[in-house]
C-alpha cells in the first residue's frame, strides 16, 4: 500500500528519471554500502565479491592502505592502524577512558587528532576516507555518479557525534539526503511497514549490538505510519566490550598485569576468534603467545555477563518508557554482528520470552534499510510508510529561579517544531537571555547546557506585558534551531545549536537516570523555587510602592509591613517551604490594606474636578 510519497523539496525525480542514491552502514567494526536496484534492496560488494569493508586505515609514510587491506597492520603497526574510529567521533580526548594504542593530540575537551605517519588525521577525516571506499565501490559497481545517500547513526548518538559524522560524508563528497537511526533502518529493512492489518497496532523491538555500540528501540506500526516510541542504549558498548572482557580474563589467568600495544592487538584478535568460535562450539583453545587457555561456554558467559545485564537493564527501561508489557510485543529483531553470539541470542530470548527474529543477515539490515530510505527520500519509490524518529532527551529553556520549562518531551516523535510564550519579570525589561538546555531534571544546574542567546530590543513595559515567543525546532536529523520573537515589536533572534564536542555516553546515561532517580525531589524543588520566584516578585513590587506611596500609612501600619517584609526576605535565605508560605501571607494581610489605600487614592485623583452629572450624562 502506497501511503505516502517522502521526498526532499526539490528532489523529486520525474517518471522517466532514476536517480542513483546508496545507503550506508557506517559501522564501528565494518562498514557496507548498499542499494535498491529493479525495486530490491541489494548490498555491493568489492571486486573480490566482498561484501564488509572493515572500518581500518592504516598510514604508512608513502601509503594509505584500508579495510582487509590493513587488517594485517593492527599486529605489526598498531599506533598507525586506526581501528573502531566510530568511538572517538564527537568525543573529547576527556571521554576517551577506554585502552588504545594511539598517540592522542589536542585539548582536553575537544576531539583529539591521532599521531600517524602521515601527520595528524582526526576521526572526521579516517571516517571520510572509510565512506570513500564506499562511495567509489558503489560507483564502480553501478558505473554511475552517485546523487544522494542516507548515513545511518546509532540512536543514542548526540548532536556532537551526529554532526561529526555529517562532516565526514560531506568531506567524502557525499550529498547527504538525511542521518537515520540504525534501529529505524532496521524496521525499513524488516519491510515491517509492509503489514496488511491496518486495523491493530504492532510493537517492534530492535535489538542491536554491534561491534562498539548498542542501541534498543520499540517501534510501533498504527495505521500504517511507523512511530519510534522509545530508544535507549549505549555509545560505548558493543562486541569490542565483550573481547576486552575476554583480554581482561586472560590476563587474570595468566596473571599479567600490563600488556605492550603489540601482545594488547595479539591478545585482542585471539579474544575475538574465541568469541567467534563459541558460537557453534561448546569449548574453545585460546592460543596467547607461549600460553593456551581453554574457555568453555559457561565461563563465557560469566566473564561477559557485566556488558550483557547493561544492556538487558536497558531493554527494560526502554519497555517502561514506551509503558508498554512483554506481551504487547509481536517481534523482536535482532541486528548487529554481535547478535549471532548464542549467549546474546539466549539472554534476549530469556528477557522477553519470545524467539528473536534474525532471518535477514544482522550484518546488513540497516545498509539495507537505509538504501530503501534513500530510494524513498530522493522520489525513485513510492513504497513503505511515513517514518518518525525521536528526541532522545527532553529540551527546554531555563525560566526564574533556575527552573526548566520544557518544550519538547524525549521520545517526542521528530521532525518537531514547539511555540510557547513567555514573558518579562522585571518593569522596563529591554532584553531576554534565552539559555537552551536538555536533560529530565526540574533544575538547570542538573541539566546539561546546550546553548544562549539574548532577545535584545524588547519595547520598555510593566513586567509580564511583553509577550515573547519561542520556538524549539528539531529537524529530521536531529538537529535544533530555537527562535524568539517580542509580538508586538516584531524583533527576532535565533540560534542553531552547534555541537559542542564532549557529551561522553555516560553523561547521557547519568542524565536519563538521575532523571528518575530524583523525580520526587525534583518536583519538591521545583514547588519550593517557584514559591520563592512568586515571594520575591511581592516584594519588588512592595518596594517600588513604598517608594511612591509610604505617606498613605500610619506609623504603626509602616513599621508593621516593613516587619513583614524582613521577615519574609529572612525566610528566603533559606529552603522551609512552610515558613516562607506562611511569610507571604502575613506580608498580604499588612500589603492588602496598603494596596486598598494606594487604590483608593488613584481613583480619588482621577475624579477630581469632575460633577456627578458629567456620569449621569455619560453614555
Amino acid at each position: 500500500m502506497a501511503l505516502l510519497q517522502i521526498a526532499e523539496p526539490g528532489q523529486s525525480s520525474a517518471p522517466h528519471e532514476h536517480r542513483i542514491v546508496i545507503g550506508i552502514d557506517l559501522g564501528t567494526t565494518h562498514s557496507l554500502v548498499a542499494t535498491v536496484l529493479s525495486g530490491k534492496a541489494k548490498v555491493l560488494n568489492d571486486e573480490q565479491g566482498r561484501v564488509l569493508l572493515p572500518s581500518i586505515v592504516h598510514y604508512a609514510e608513502q601509503s594509505t592502505q584500508y579495510g582487509y587491506e590493513a587488517a594485517p597492520f593492527i599486529m605489526t603497526d598498531p599506533k598507525n592502524t586506526i581501528i573502531s574510529v566510530k568511538r572517538f567521533m564527537g568525543r573529547s580526548q576527556a571521554d576517551i577512558k577506554f585502552q588504545h594504542p594511539y598517540t592522542l593530540v589536542g585539548e582536553a575537551n575537544e576531539m583529539p587528532a591521532f599521531e600517524t605517519a602521515q601527520g595528524r588525521k582526526t576521526p572526521v577525516e579516517i571516517s571520510a576516507q572509510i565512506l570513500k571506499q564506499l562511495k567509489d565501490r558503489a560507483e564502480a559497481s553501478l558505473k554511475n555518479e552517485i546523487n544522494g545517500a542516507v548515513i545511518t547513526v546509532p540512536a543514542y548518538f548526540d548532536e556532537a557525534q551526529r554532526q561529526a559524522t555529517r562532516d565526514a560524508a560531506q568531506l567524502a563528497g557525499l550529498n547527504v539526503l538525511r542521518l537515520l537511526n540504525e534501529p529505524t533502518a532496521a524496521a525499513v529493512a524488516y519491510g515491517l511497514d509492509q503489514e496488511t492489518n491496518l486495523s491493530t497496532d504492532r510493537n517492534y523491538v530492535i535489538y542491536d549490538l554491534g561491534g562498539g555500540t548498542f542501541d534498543v528501540s520499540i517501534l510501533r506500526f498504527s495505521q500504517g505510519v511507523f512511530e519510534v516510541l522509545a530508544t535507549g542504549g549505549h555509545t560505548a558498548l558493543g562486541g569490542d566490550d565483550l573481547d576486552r572482557l575476554i583480554l581482561k580474563w586472560a590476563k587474570k589467568q595468566l596473571n599479567i598485569e600490563t600488556l605492550n600495544d603489540a601482545e594488547y592487538a595479539h591478545f585482542i584478535t585471539a579474544a575475538r576468534k574465541a568469541k567467534e568460535a563459541l558460537s557453534d562450539a561448546e569449548s574453545v583453545e585460546v592460543k596467547l603467545l607461549d600460553h593456551v587457555l581453554t574457555l568453555d561456554r559457561p565461563t563465557f558467559e560469566e566473564i561477559i555477563k557485566v556488558a550483557l545485564d547493561k544492556t538487558i537493564s536497558v531493554c527494560k527501561r526502554v519497555m517502561r518508557d514506551a509503558k508498554l508489557e512483554l506481551d504487547d510485543i509481536q517481534n523482536v529483531v535482532l541486528v548487529g554482528g554481535s547478535t549471532r553470539s548464542y549467549a546474546v541470542q539466549k539472554a534476549v530470548r530469556e528477557v522477553f520470552n519470545q524467539e528473536p527474529l534474525c532471518t535477514i543477515n544482522p550484518d546488513e539490515v540497516v545498509a539495507i534499510g537505509a538504501s530503501i530510505t534513500a530510494n524513498q527520500l530522493i522520489g525513485n519509490s513510492t513504497d513503505g510508510s511515513l517514518l518518525l524518529d525521536v528526541t532522545p532527551l527532553s529540551l527546554g529553556l531555563e525560566t526564574m529561579g533556575g527552573l526548566v520549562e520544557r518544550l519538547i518531551s524525549r521520545n517526542t516523535a521528530i521532525p518537531v517544531a514547539r511555540r510557547q510564550e513567555f514573558t518579562t519579570y522585571q518593569d522596563g525589561q529591554t532584553a531576554m537571555l534565552i539559555h537552551v538546555v536538555q536533560g529530565e531534571r526540574d533544575l538547570v544546574e542538573h541539566c546539561r547546557s546546550l546553548g544562549r542567546f539574548v532577545l535584545h530590543g524588547i519595547p520598555p513595559m510593566t513586567a509580564g506585558q511583553a509577550r515573547i515567543e519561542v520556538t524549539f525546532q528539531v529537524d529530521a536529523d536531529g538537529l535544533l534551531t530555537v527562535a524568539a520573537q517580542e509580538t508586538t515589536s516584531g524583533v527576532k533572534a535565533q540560534i542553531d545549536i552547534k555541537p559542542s564536542y564532549g557529551l561522553s555516553s555516560e553523561d547521557t546515561e547519568r542524565l536519563l537516570l538521575e532523571g528518575y532517580k530524583f523525580a520526587e525531589e525534583d518536583k519538591n524543588l521545583r514547588h519550593l523555587q517557584e514559591t520563592k520566584v512568586e515571594a520575591q516578585r511581592e516584594l519588588e513590587a512592595l518596594t517600588q510602592a513604598l517608594k511612591m506611596d509610604a505617606a498613605l500609612l500610619s506609623e504603626q501600619q509602616l513599621t508593621d509591613l516593613q516587619a513583614a517584609q524582613a521577615k519574609l526576605e529572612q525566610e528566603l535565605q533559606g529552603t522551609d517551604i512552610k515558613a516562607i508560605e506562611s511569610a507571604v501571607e502575613q506580608l498580604k494581610i499588612h500589603s492588602d490594606a496598603f494596596a486598598a489605600a494606594r487604590m483608593n487614592q488613584h481613583i480619588d485623583a482621577a475624579l477630581k474636578g469632575t460633577k456627578l452629572d458629567d456620569w449621569s450624562n455619560s453614555n
